[in-house]
């Protein structure tokens, strides 16, 4: 309880900093974003991110030891089910290795996209009584998943290694995954946040969409195994494109599909420019809603 007062202090003492001379403007146009203000408190943003991965794991019995057995208990369950009882085929590739590759996307992406949509929400103290770029909540809650995410690569590494499967110069691209799993899950998550703060059914209803969505991508099974004629529809998922470049960049087998990948990339660009007007619009009313 403690450290967690001391981290709201922190998040205090920055947002009531004295700072330049400060004009703030009725903004109508939609992309009126404050670029110069969002630089300016990005000691904020160091903050909350540091905030939500230190309380994440304060008093727990194993620390970040969850980090590793959540994506590797999950991978067990579905190899048990999917690999071995289904018989799901996976591209040649060992089911364990293929389903993990996915799995570890996917989790970053739904501990992004669940903690984001709760950000205005649980910060509505802060948010009521003085200025700062509403921006940085969702941002930050997209930004502290990375640590968890970084650390479970540990464990795809070694099983990588245990399979027998290299490296190729593939694995340089897979910074741009991830950065395609995190704009993904901004963009969305300018939505739930902003939605959340006004209809708090929004924060009962992202876990279940998740699950539901998680079953829509190819963590399971291969997006080979989808029919042709539905694949262009199948794309619009923008998680689907991300898991096949994961599976490219690490498994180096499976060409990504051109299809899904270059729809994936358009919806994901609508999602974040929606995402980012809609979030501008409704910031407005947080301090008086929430």
């Amino acid at each position: 309880m403690g450290h967690v007062m001391e981290a709201n202090a922190q998040v205090n003492a920055v947002v009531n900093r004295p700072r330049r001379k400060l004009i703030i403007e009725k903004q109508d146009r939609l992309f009126d974003v404050d670029w110069s203000a969002l630089w300016e408190y990005r000691e904020l943003g160091y903050i909350l991110v540091w905030r939500d991965i230190t309380v994440r794991y304060k008093q727990t019995a194993i620390g970040v030891a969850w980090v590793i057995l959540q994506p590797l208990i999950t991978m067990m369950i579905f190899t048990a089910i999917f690999g071995i009882m289904a018989k799901m085929p996976s591209d040649g590739i060992w089911y364990p290795v293929f389903s993990l590759t996915a799995l570890l996307p996917w989790t970053y992406f739904s501990q992004a996209v669940t903690r984001a949509g709760e950000s205005v929400v649980v910060n509505a103290k802060i948010v009521s009584k003085i200025y700062f770029p509403r921006l940085w909540l969702p941002l930050a809650m997209v930004v502290s998943p990375l640590v968890d995410f970084a650390l479970s690569m540990v464990l795809l590494f070694g099983l990588l290694f245990y399979a027998g499967i290299p490296l190729t110069w593939k694995i340089l691209t897979l910074p741009v995954f991830v950065l395609l799993a995190m704009l993904t899950a901004l963009g969305l998550s300018l939505f739930t946040s902003a939605m959340n703060a006004k209809y708090r059914d929004v924060g009962h209803a992202i876990p279940f969409v998740i699950q539901i969505w998680m079953y829509l991508s190819p963590i399971v099974y291969p997006v080979s195994l989808v029919p042709e004629r539905w694949r262009w529809l199948y794309g619009l998922n923008p998680m689907a494109g991300v898991i096949e470049g994961f599976r490219w960049a690490l498994l180096g087998r499976t060409a990504p599909d051109p299809i899904v990948m270059a729809e994936s990339l358009v919806v994901l660009v609508l999602v974040i420019i929606a995402g980012l007007v809609y979030f501008r619009q409704m910031e407005r009313q947080f301090a008086d809603i929430i």
